[in-house]
């Protein structure tokens, strides 16, 4: 009798581990999905700012036509990739359109009177807020993202993560990241010594 009553406890402490676990594994997996919302959330917001930007600079930029298309075109970005719904993509978007708004900055700094402008000015203000909006979701997905992979991974809970199907997320990729952080394969050859 004693050893059933074990064995029921084993069942029942494994069975609670399995739920609470599976919980976890769910919990985090909706809270990426919502980083993810968040970061297209401001993306979409910092695309909407830049027609009153453009055209509250755009007496200044009359010779640049080609940063008016480079904005456009990040904006269109911006939609594809708010449509796709994928972090990635969201990502890339964030970048071209960052990209695409050095060219204002530079016009506005080297103009004072357009920098001394209230409604340019805060418009830029805006802008700032809302990217580093967007850098502080990328940094809560790559952080809820580093815990579901270890989850995924380690023991016991890659248990669970097999029995239910979890797999690994994918992590974000930063434009210009694989030139700063590789290392050339020449580098890591040894060099040959003749004595």
């Amino acid at each position: 009798m004693s050893f059933l009553l074990i064995i029921i406890g084993v069942l029942v402490v494994v069975g609670l581990y399995v739920l609470s676990t599976y919980n976890k594994f769910v919990t985090t997996k909706t809270r990426i999905g919502a980083s993810i919302q968040e970061i297209g959330n401001q993306l979409k917001r910092q695309a909407d700012l830049i027609p009153n930007l453009v055209s509250s600079v755009k007496g200044y930029m009359k010779h640049e036509k080609s940063v008016i298309k480079m904005l456009t075109d990040a904006r269109k970005q911006v939609t594809s990739a708010l449509k796709s719904k994928k972090a990635q993509k969201l990502i890339d978007a964030s970048a071209q359109l960052e990209q695409a708004l050095q060219p204002i900055r530079v016009v506005l700094e080297s103009n004072p009177q357009l920098k001394a402008a209230g409604p340019t000015q805060n418009l830029m203000d805006e802008l700032r807020d809302t990217a580093d909006k967007v850098m502080y979701s990328r940094r809560t997905l790559i952080d809820l993202s580093a815990d579901y992979n270890v989850m995924v991974v380690a023991m016991p809970s890659a248990l669970v993560a097999t029995l239910f199907g979890f797999k690994k997320e994918e992590g974000l990729k930063m434009p210009g990241a694989v030139e700063a952080t590789s290392v050339e394969e020449k580098a890591l050859k040894t060099p040959k010594v003749n004595l």
